[in-house]
């Protein structure tokens, strides 16, 4: 099935490894072609709100109007745009009223019925099904805490349990790593707040990764640029503040499929990632090669990206 692919501004910035082995993982399954969406906008991201209740609505219905017009199901794998794109189907589809009014700032789209919008999460785990993920290299000896946020799975009538989620937990059990039960699966990670309140929103990450690594996870899952960007640039201020060392890789859920899968991991982009995993990679699937010297930490490189230095 093709789907109108809408990767959003963080997929082609800091989090764009997890745009290329999401495409890298759709490319080898079957039932996924991920068309992009032409010349698509901004969503808005948690701004927009706040300058005009109607502004993210706006801005989503342009998008949404193209996917229309492409006559396909939209896709979109940032949990912020994911929430604000649905939430504007929803809202544009129930309301005739506003969606003219919508409409007539428009130029050049206009938005008939909003498609349907999902998480790629969704469409593997729901569409696809995880026993049609090929897995030719096991991820044995991952102790994976999946972690959804608090973007995912809300609001209720998505496609999974608002509180106690379990796709991701089921797609990683399925590429043989052991998805570890933790209270903290849902919890924020503070991104919201990380502009305004910074201090709060390291706690709040911190806490995540305290409960994963008090879980016995030895990885985090994650779905949503926000979240993993806190948690993997920001992981040596989170154990400053916990007193402790957490040394926890922050994977992309695509990227251990990618690695599971067996595909080529230049297309998976694991080097981005801050917290290496290559240690990781050496203790469990890469074990008979041994362990290869273990490269430091790539804060400097992705604060750059991030516009921090």
């Amino acid at each position: 099935m093709k789907y109108a692919y809408y990767p959003g501004c963080s997929q082609e910035s800091t989090a764009e490894e997890y745009n290329h082995s999401l495409q890298a993982v759709a490319r080898r399954l079957e039932g996924i072609d991920l068309v992009e969406i032409e010349d698509w906008n901004c969503c808005g991201a948690t701004p927009a709100a706040t300058v005009n209740p109607a502004l993210p609505h706006a801005l989503a219905a342009r998008n949404l109007a193209i996917a229309e017009e492409m006559g396909m199901e939209m896709v979109t794998p940032c949990a912020a745009c994911y929430k604000n794109i649905r939430k504007a189907s929803h809202v544009l589809n129930d309301d005739p009223d506003l969606l003219a009014r919508i409409n007539a700032t428009l130029d050049g789209h206009q938005l008939g019925v909003a498609p349907r919008v999902r998480h790629p999460l969704d469409v593997v785990v729901n569409t696809i099904g995880v026993d049609n993920v090929p897995v030719e290299r096991p991820l044995h000896g991952f102790k994976v805490a999946s972690y959804y946020g608090c973007l995912i799975t809300r609001p209720e009538g998505g496609f999974d349990d608002p509180e106690r989620p379990q796709s991701m937990d089921r797609l990683m059990e399925a590429l043989g790593a052991e998805a570890v039960e933790w209270p903290y699966k849902t919890k924020c990670c503070g991104g919201a707040i990380y502009m305004t309140t910074e201090a709060i929103s390291m706690r709040l990450s911190a806490d995540v990764l305290a409960h994963a690594k008090a879980a016995g996870a030895n990885a985090v899952a994650v779905g949503c640029p926000f979240c993993q960007l806190l948690l993997d640039l920001y992981q040596d201020k989170l154990e400053a503040i916990k007193g402790t060392s957490f040394d926890m890789p922050i994977f992309f859920f695509s990227q251990l499929m990618g690695l599971a899968m067996g595909l080529d991991r230049k297309d998976l982009g694991l080097e981005k990632l801050v917290v290496p995993p290559f240690e990781l990679l050496a203790q469990t699937i890469d074990a008979p090669d041994g362990a290869p010297e273990k490269p430091k930490k790539k804060r400097a490189e992705k604060l750059k990206t991030w516009g921090e230095a």
